[in-house]
């Protein structure tokens, strides 16, 4: 049976920037319900209730932009386990290897579990789309914001955008992708807490630490 040790997986950035997209999105889930199916929150309009709903939705999507941009830089300045790299596995032929020998298991195809120290290669791949998802999320939510200021910073940077879809079509791809990031977020939970029963190397609780228990070979 193979020694377990300790080791320093996921770095401060990277675990900072992950609670981080998960308290933002949280956030802007339940705000941006509200601001899609505004309703009568206050006694008079002076007490500017959804006025607040919106500026809350504005500074969570700010936070979100730029746990994601830190994200990105450290992705090409962090350990082996947070580089970009991490996130192509069907790059190589061992992780493409590896990735196959995950399918099989995920889908019951056998009973022999890949240990890996970071992200196994299912996982990585996932991610890269997630990341995609993230991008779409806020340039189609900036795209939006920019229309209160027509010759803004975010016009210039976002506003092609509203010349290739409508205002209908931008809010509906936003609602899409706040769905499939839910989406993701619920199987997301479930394979951490199924990983962390069956490797016993502590994932979840290593998102707080940053450290995790693995076979020493």
């Amino acid at each position: 049976m193979s020694k377990l040790v300790i080791k320093y997986v996921w770095e401060l950035p990277v675990r900072v920037t992950h609670w981080l997209n998960m308290v933002a999105i949280l956030t802007l889930t339940a705000t941006g319900l509200l601001i899609a199916h505004p309703m009568t929150l206050a006694g008079s309009p002076s007490q500017f209730v959804m006025g607040w709903i919106r500026f809350v939705h504005f500074v969570a999507a700010y936070m979100f932009a730029i746990s994601l941009a830190s994200r990105i830089y450290w992705s090409l300045v962090g350990n082996r386990y947070s580089s970009w790299r991490t996130f192509f596995p069907y790059l190589n032929p061992e992780d493409r290897q590896q990735m196959w020998a995950t399918l099989r298991y995920y889908t019951f195809l056998s009973r022999k579990l890949p240990h890996v120290v970071g992200h196994n290669s299912v996982a990585a791949a996932a991610y890269s789309l997630v990341f995609l998802l993230y991008l779409g999320m806020i340039c189609t939510g900036f795209a939006l914001y920019s229309e209160h200021a027509p010759g803004g910073f975010y016009a210039l940077t976002f506003g092609q955008l509203r010349h290739l879809f409508s205002n209908q079509t931008l809010r509906l791809l936003h609602h899409c992708f706040m769905w499939l990031l839910l989406g993701f977020a619920i199987q997301h939970v479930y394979s951490c807490w199924l990983m962390d029963i069956k490797e016993r190397g502590g994932i979840i609780s290593s998102m707080f630490s940053g450290y995790k228990s693995v076979e020493e070979d």
